[in-house]
């Protein structure tokens, strides 16, 4: 793509940043095919191509974005499969988080959406008040039509079954393995994940502590700064970054740590990406490169490790949905199938696998109604495999798929725990598919 840059704007780093990405552009358009927004829309500024050119425009006359330039850029969910699809490399993961950032800087929204965004970017990523807005929302709950559409949407969003309490697996420490130790990893609590769902650490870290692996929930490792830095708020971004990076580098210092496990994909394609965040900070950007080069998907470093064989009776059919973060973002795509079969389940495989459901963040609560179209386009796929359960890495995913089916839906840490002798998924509780049955004596170890 033939960009017309000046030689001033030229010497800012992001804008040198966006023309050798822009330049890589042929505009082939094969990324308007899987694209979730196109699709569903089919406008050409609602495709990868059409935004691409959108903040070409942007930055050659700079200035405050246009309202129509906002809007498109905005409704780009950042699933990232145009990358995946994209015959000529364009980084456009960079570039979008590149336009988004110079918009949240020149504040081109409505007073009311800024509002909203800025609630959002200070209440999600902080475990206390996110629990408390949690618990005043329960209350709300009942005159949710009377509420504005976005106050609607978070609500739907609720847990259905209350607000779980915190879990004693959430407080800083060391839980040592079981039998001899393997390895030593840290653990990313995760800011929402701990409050809506406390349960998938729980299940982390047990079926970590069996194969052998001390986990190290480091104090102050909380939030990786993902959500803020989509919404383009890079520098409440970084600094959350940055004090879970000073978390993990005094662990790494101390005893030392063999990986980094992430159980959210969403927060892992954020954090192996530290060393591009912080790569104009000399300081921070040694340390940061490290943290990301031990970043693991739980289920990366346990096909690396080996599952133990399960000991109860398995065999269950479970649609594996592979969020856009761990498909696209991280490209992971055998390790959660090969550990759910090697468990013994039944993996089978939805239509569109690489379309969104429609979570993304916070997408589903600024974008309600694309987001819903998707869940439904999502649901309606998942449901055509007719499985016992649904498995996801991903937090985001497992809340948005869950408001559209009754088709139970758990993390895969969590069918791999029940596997090899933890609890069964509440969720999965009076399912006669996953009724107990005798169970198999345990292996003596963890396979290697």
């Amino acid at each position: 793509m033939q960009t017309n840059f000046t030689l001033d704007q030229l010497a800012k780093a992001d804008v040198a940043e966006a023309e050798r990405i822009l330049r890589k552009c042929v505009h082939c358009g094969f990324c308007t095919a899987t694209c979730p927004t196109y699709v569903l829309l089919g406008d050409e500024l609602d495709s990868p191509r059409g935004r691409i050119y959108q903040i070409k425009d942007m930055l050659e006359r700079g200035g405050t974005p246009s309202p129509n330039t906002v809007k498109h850029i905005d409704r780009c969910l950042t699933c990232l499969s145009c990358m995946t699809t994209c015959p000529s490399g364009v980084d456009y993961m960079h570039l979008v988080d590149n336009a988004r950032a110079r918009i949240e800087d020149l504040h081109t929204r409505p007073a009311y959406e800024r509002a909203l965004r800025d609630l959002l970017a200070r209440v999600l990523p902080n475990p206390r008040l996110f629990r408390l807005a949690l618990l005043g929302g329960a209350m709300a709950k009942p005159f949710a039509d009377l509420m504005p559409k976005a106050l609607r949407s978070m609500l739907k969003l609720l847990p259905k079954r209350g607000v779980p309490g915190p879990s004693h697996m959430d407080r800083p420490g060391v839980y040592p393995s079981e039998g001899p130790r393997k390895k030593r990893v840290a653990l990313l609590l995760g800011c929402a994940q701990q409050v809506l769902a406390p349960q998938i650490n729980d299940a982390t870290v047990r079926l970590l502590t069996r194969h052998g692996v001390d986990v190290v929930v480091a104090k102050g490792a909380d939030c990786c700064g993902a959500l803020t830095h989509h919404m383009g708020k890079d520098d409440m971004a970084r600094d959350t970054a940055r004090r879970t990076i000073a978390a993990w580098t005094r662990e790494i210092e101390g005893e030392g740590l063999d990986a980094i496990i992430i159980n959210a994909s969403g927060c892992g394609t954020t954090i192996k990406d530290y060393g591009h965040m912080f790569a104009a900070d000399p300081q921070w950007q040694p340390r940061a490169a490290r943290v990301a080069s031990l970043a693991r998907d739980v289920t990366e470093f346990l096909a690396e490790l080996g599952l133990m064989a399960p000991v109860v009776e398995t065999g269950q059919a479970i649609a594996y949905h592979s969020a856009c973060s761990m498909q696209h973002g991280q490209r992971i795509k055998n390790p959660p199938r090969d550990l759910l079969r090697a468990a013994g389940f039944e993996v089978r495989e939805i239509p569109e696998a690489h379309i969104c459901c429609g979570s993304a963040g916070t997408y589903n609560i600024l974008h309600p109604d694309i987001a819903v179209q998707l869940r439904d386009r999502k649901v309606r796929n998942i449901e055509s495999t007719k499985p016992d359960a649904v498995s996801a890495g991903n937090l985001g995913c497992i809340t948005q798929i869950a408001t559209g089916t009754g088709i139970p839906i758990v993390h895969t840490v969590e069918l791999l725990d029940w596997a090899t002798g933890g609890p069964l998924p509440d969720a999965l509780h009076g399912r006669p598919a996953f009724a107990r049955k005798p169970a198999r004596p345990a292996p003596a170890q963890a396979a290697e």
